[in-house]
């Protein structure tokens, strides 16, 4: 499967190492180059440095080859930004879009968005939590 992560932060670094670990093709993006300091030596993906926002940087990395496309940045509205150019414009079959504002959650995943939202899951497990 290739995979394209826009965001090399905690989440994404992570992901990118799993999936890479487990034989997919991955490509991350950041557009901080230090930010790749958190994958691991035998990573055998393609760190980009560059903006997953903008049309030609998605281009030069093969985006309309991807099979997901996956937004992990601290931004609500660069992921959601990203997410749709890589859904609407280069038609990537799976797109997951992290989203910390609930509300906005909601009204992106009513769009056709696959979002997740950390502030909505970690709510749910502790009151599961608290519920056992």
């Amino acid at each position: 499967m290739r995979i394209m992560i826009m965001g090399c932060g905690r989440v994404g670094a992570r992901l990118a190492t799993i999936m890479d670990a487990e034989g997919h093709s991955v490509t991350i993006l950041d557009t901080n180059p230090q930010a790749f300091s958190r994958l691991p030596h035998d990573f055998h993906g393609d760190p980009v440095t560059g903006d997953a926002t903008n049309f030609d940087v998605l281009t030069q990395n093969g985006v309309e080859r991807a099979d997901v496309f996956v937004a992990v940045t601290q931004g609500d509205n660069r992921n959601i930004m990203a997410s749709q150019i890589a859904k609407v414009m280069f038609k990537v079959p799976k797109v997951v879009t992290r989203i910390y504002d609930p509300i906005r959650q909601e009204i992106f995943t009513d769009l056709g968005l696959e979002t997740y939202s950390p502030t909505t899951v970690v709510t749910r497990m502790i009151r599961e939590s608290i519920e056992e």
